[in-house]
């Protein structure tokens, strides 16, 4: 298994940061690594990932989605040969911010035949991204 994470705490409420994550369009104003995304964050729908770390895109499913709350992306092989799952979760803080965790784990019997980079600097900059645009937002 290999797993990236990030935590970022945003001072913003959990609404105003879901209203920028949920924004598909406007990921590449704020997320330095992202060339675009194609698709809306909706249970059930496809969402592809275009990165600037990659020529390849990254469809993805939409297995959870909890408004302001919670996102769980799935995508990978059939038969959990290789799986990569993404969960995007906010908590609320009693001061009125947002701690904003996000964890990708890649798992599976082929994860060791896959040649998956150091994600960890990309996380990073996805979450002070996230966290610039949410906090100037409000």
């Amino acid at each position: 298994m290999k797993r990236y994470a990030v935590t970022r705490d945003i001072q913003a409420s959990p609404e105003a940061v879901w209203s920028v994550l949920t924004d598909t369009e406007s990921w590449p104003e704020w997320d330095p690594g992202m060339e675009r995304v194609d698709g809306r964050f909706e249970v059930g729908s496809k969402v592809t990932f275009h990165t600037k770390m990659s020529d390849r895109a990254f469809p993805v499913k939409v297995t959870t989605l909890e408004p302001s709350r919670r996102i769980v992306l799935t995508g990978g092989m059939p038969l959990g040969l290789f799986k990569g799952e993404r969960t995007f979760e906010l908590t609320e803080r009693g001061d009125g911010s947002t701690r904003l965790s996000t964890v990708e784990e890649f798992t599976g019997p082929l994860v060791r035949l896959f040649p998956i980079p150091d994600l960890q600097p990309a996380f990073e900059q996805f979450a002070d991204g996230l966290k610039s645009r949410a906090e100037s937002a409000g």
